[in-house]
């Protein structure tokens, strides 16, 4: 296939990585199917690392000298390790109380909560408008959830608490997103979280049937594709582009959501997605502008 011209480059980012919001809500369609017949949660989260480690070792292998393989910041990647393995943990069981849309709206806080801890966890400067974006985009979050309008189960506790770890894996990933490729990177964080899931999982294993085993395979290969699609996207066009188009996971996860679980998200969720994703578009924009790549949402 003949390179892609300079005009092309990013178009062809822009498809490959709404091809990769296009996929990921299955994963969660997996992950809700095995919650509802009460399988452990760990053994769900322990699938999408240990599975899908297996499954991207070919691609990592591929070109690299296996001393590369081997963690040079072990501690650092343990801990990121872990908050992965808690924040997927947290999503995955606020889908047995929420629809998928409305707990992929809640996780949504992500951005936001970096943006809050970037001055104290990174020492970055964080300017008034940025502040006002994190203001309002808060006030969005809190239309999703209602307090006293509606009845709150603990769905949006799990569905902040994976949003929040989420935030500090992000800010631990800035730290060490210069140290090697970005597949290797996360070819480590996948190691240390199959190896502390593998460890925990013993403990709470349920042997699964032949139709469960592949709901965890499912997990896994579609985590392998969607993460495929969006780091080749980043290699035809750049972060600030690119980055927004997380919020495009939405859509199918609304249509996702929708088509095996007769969920549909009310107005008013909608309403406070929408002040979201603009806020974090906002902050996405600000961050480009001084300089600093923003950061792709990552999905559990």
């Amino acid at each position: 296939m003949p390179p892609l011209s300079r005009s092309d480059a990013p178009l062809a980012g822009i498809a490959l990585m709404l091809a990769a919001m296009a996929v990921i809500p299955f994963l969660d369609v997996a992950a809700k199917f095995l919650g509802r017949e009460n399988m452990p949660v760990l053994q769900s989260v322990w699938a999408r690392l240990f599975l899908g480690l297996i499954l991207n070792l070919p691609f990592v292998l591929v070109g690299r000298p296996l001393k590369e393989l081997i963690p040079d910041i072990p501690v650092t990647h343990g801990i990121r390790a872990a908050l992965l393995v808690a924040s997927t943990g947290f999503f995955f069981a606020a889908l047995a109380y929420l629809p998928i849309a409305d707990t992929l709206s809640i996780y949504f806080v992500q951005p936001l909560m970096v943006t809050l801890l970037a001055p104290l966890m990174l020492k970055e400067t964080v300017g008034p408008r940025r502040w006002i974006a994190v203001f309002i985009g808060f006030i969005g979050t809190l239309i999703i959830i209602r307090p006293g309008f509606q009845t709150l189960n603990p769905g949006v506790f799990l569905a902040l608490l994976a949003g929040a770890t989420s935030a500090f894996y992000m800010i631990l990933t800035r730290k060490v997103s210069k140290r090697a490729d970005p597949m290797v990177t996360m070819f480590h964080t996948n190691l240390m979280g199959a190896i502390i899931t593998s460890v925990a999982v013993v403990f709470v294993w349920v042997p699964p049937t032949f139709e469960q085993w592949e709901l965890y395979l499912a997990i896994a290969v579609v985590a392998m594709i969607s993460n495929y699609l969006s780091i080749t996207a980043y290699r035809f066009a750049e972060a600030s582009l690119l980055a927004p188009l997380g919020y495009a996971e939405m859509i199918m996860a609304v249509v996702c959501g929708w088509w095996f679980f007769g969920d549909f998200p009310d107005r008013w969720t909608f309403l406070g997605v929408g002040i979201l994703i603009a806020c974090a578009a906002y902050i996405s924009y600000r961050e480009k502008k001084r300089g600093a790549p923003p950061d792709p949402m990552p999905q559990p």
